[in-house]
């Protein structure tokens, strides 16, 4: 059926009306979604740089073997970082200053707080560092956050902070320090007793163990068999430029608090490697050879599955 012009020229008009009333609508919807993407990015940037239980094995580097040093590179995330330092400086609580116990709003030059771990992102932390260690949670101590200013150049200190009392029947396993800042020169973990010269002295440099933002450290106070580890003795050198910021947690060989709770990790994370582990789980492998079965820090054990780490060191 032909149509006139001027039932067309009508017909555009009503169409380029209801556009242009439209049109608002549109922007205002198309703002919204980018606002909601926005956010969602956000959220996404934060979980970085892995979610929970996602380790990367290649960034990971062995430092030293006496004593047993491990170097995570990027393991919490820029955004990760600046969130525990915002939630300390703006949360008022007592803070452990030179020993004594205080109260305040403002952080101090040197000072030291406990996170909480109904925040998602200390929790999510907290995981991370659990299934990166192999080291259920419950025997660990909460994640703390240190502060430090610049520092006397020839005294160097006892360790990240005050430790808590390490008790006969609590004995220390493990150190976790997560740098939250750069250093601009100073802030090493010094190993006073360590054979490498490196590991022991301040003015020699150490790349591995240089405080960078988004890195992570573990250190180990025993050996593999369970025995103290002389060489783990630490110290850190003094911050000689700026000031820094990192977070410490501290790991038992036992269960601290409450009931255990197993570290819950993939099934897909849990697997044997070769179908000769649960032969070699039953003659005691996995006690004799536990880097191999069971795994390390860098390196994930070959017959984690008989050796049943699924529920970790129930």
């Amino acid at each position: 059926m032909l149509r006139s012009p001027s039932f067309m020229r009508t017909y555009s008009s009503i169409f380029l009306v209801l556009l242009l009333s439209w049109c608002p609508f549109a922007a205002e919807a198309r703002k919204e979604l980018r606002t909601k993407e926005v956010q969602r990015q956000q959220i996404s940037q934060i979980d970085l740089p892995g979610r929970l239980g996602v380790i990367d094995p290649t960034r990971v580097t062995q430092v030293a073997w006496r004593p047993r040093v491990f170097m995570y590179r990027n393991f919490v995330s820029e955004e990760e970082c600046d969130h525990l330092i915002s939630w300390v400086q703006g949360k008022k609580s007592n803070s452990v200053v030179d020993g004594d116990l205080k109260e305040t709003d403002n952080l101090p030059s040197k000072s030291i707080m406990p996170l909480s771990i109904e925040d998602q992102v200390v929790a999510r932390i907290e995981e991370r560092i659990s299934a990166w260690t192999f080291i259920p949670k419950e025997n660990g101590r909460p994640l703390q956050v240190l502060h430090f200013d610049s520092e006397e150049p020839k005294q160097n200190h006892d360790n990240f902070g005050k430790e808590y009392k390490v008790l006969p029947n609590e004995p220390l396993m493990a150190t976790v320090v997560l740098y939250l800042s750069n250093a601009s020169q100073g802030g090493h973990i010094l190993f006073p007793e360590s054979e490498n010269e490196i590991l022991s002295d301040c003015t020699m440099s150490n790349m591995a163990l240089k405080p960078t933002k988004g890195n992570a450290v573990v250190f180990f106070s025993v050996h593999l068999n369970g025995s103290a580890d002389n060489s783990s003795r630490h110290a850190r050198c003094p911050i000689l430029d700026g000031d820094m910021w990192c977070a410490t947690k501290f790991f038992h060989l036992r269960a601290i608090r409450g009931k255990k709770e197993p570290l819950h990790l993939d099934d897909t994370d849990c697997m044997d490697e070769d179908e000769n582990c649960p032969h070699w789980a039953a003659t005691g492998e996995c006690e004799r050879n536990p880097v191999f079965m069971v795994g390390s820090p860098d390196y994930y054990g070959a017959c984690r599955k008989s050796c049943n780490v699924c529920s970790l060191l129930d």
